[in-house]
């Protein structure tokens, strides 16, 4: 099967290019380079806005004939606070102890645009993420791994910080940073079917 779409991904993350390839895609990657840094308000608008705010960024400079672009974005709610990725390894071990035995939701932001029509369309999937309780010894461990620098809220559940989440309330997709099922939806509504974007079974 050969798709017969361009589609690209506004995104720098290696997971969410695994995700779409897995899922039967192969799309381009063009990193937006957009200021993270000025969106604020409650979780899922910040994953909402930045989402969109990448699609666009890429949309808008694409080159090369029309395509599909996809922006993504995620950030955790822990008790109301928005965190993206931990500045310093001291905060991402902060992270982890408040939230260690606990749960927090995380929320990922998506952006689809048809620069052939100049439609889109952007939601927000979220799931909830119940954690175990590391020792300090692990914790270390996992820090030194570097691995929480690169991942919203510190953590994620293909990687080193895998064996820590006891269990997650939704789309793993979600965690991993790109939601399929929420991906879909959002081809559906501007009228594109997600298997037309498939270049293998």
């Amino acid at each position: 099967m050969t798709g017969t779409r361009r589609l690209v991904l506004a995104s720098a993350s290696p997971v969410r290019l695994r995700v779409l390839r897995e899922g039967g895609f192969d799309p381009e990657v063009i990193v937006s380079g957009v200021d993270e840094s000025d969106v604020v308000g409650a979780t899922s608008t910040v994953a909402r806005v930045l989402a969109e705010r990448k699609a666009r960024a890429v949309a808008d400079t694409l080159d090369g004939g029309p395509a599909i672009v996809i922006g993504c974005d995620s950030v955790l709610d822990v008790d109301g606070e928005t965190r993206g990725k931990a500045a310093n390894l001291e905060q991402a071990r902060d992270w982890w102890s408040s939230v260690a035995g606990r749960s927090a939701t995380i929320n990922s932001g998506m952006c689809v645009i048809d620069t052939a029509s100049g439609r889109s369309a952007a939601d927000v999937s979220s799931t909830t993420v119940h954690y175990g309780v590391p020792t300090a010894a692990e914790i270390d461990a996992y820090l030194a791994t570097g691995e929480p620098l690169e991942v919203a809220g510190g953590f994620t559940i293909d990687g080193y910080a895998a064996p820590f989440v006891e269990r997650i309330d939704g789309d793993h997709g979600t965690v991993l940073g790109l939601s399929l099922p929420l991906l879909r939806r959002l081809l559906t509504s501007i009228d594109i079917s997600i298997t037309d974007l498939w270049t293998r079974r």
